[in-house]
């Protein structure tokens, strides 16, 4: 059995695609307070940002709106060795989405997948876009 795994959730957004991007690209501070209810505080760092877990920018390319982080400090290391967050945002006139994708490496088989994460993305996304349709 392989200790690697991999998440991707496509979900459709109906705010503007680039606004989701710009927000989670350029101010993740402030999803705070579009989502308070799942995040609480967000202190940005010159090296990453803490919240629960600390992250680490390891790749970011603008024309396709994609951005991986690896997780380098944190509770979620506590039972992966590795893990890499990526959201990639999709912009086609009003036809827009968002992808989320998890990939890790658990310590050890007893480990579940972090499928309660991929549903906290998931629910972010959806105040994110409701914040910026009132």
């Amino acid at each position: 059995m392989s200790l690697k795994g991999k998440l991707v959730f496509e979900i459709n957004i109906k705010c503007d695609g680039d606004v989701f991007y710009e927000v989670y690209r350029h101010r993740p501070h402030h999803t705070s307070s579009m989502s308070p209810d799942n995040i609480q505080n967000v202190d940005v760092h010159e090296d990453g940002k803490e919240m629960v877990a600390k992250e680490k920018v390891e790749e970011i390319d603008e024309e396709k709106k994609m951005m991986k982080k690896r997780i380098i400090e944190g509770d979620i290391l506590e039972d992966y060795k590795s893990f890499y967050v990526t959201v990639h945002v999709e912009t086609k006139g009003e036809n827009n989405s968002v992808t989320w994708i998890l990939e890790y490496e658990k310590k050890n088989a007893n480990v579940p997948d972090p499928h309660t994460l991929m549903e906290f993305l998931l629910n972010v996304t959806k105040d994110i876009e409701n914040h910026h349709i009132k």
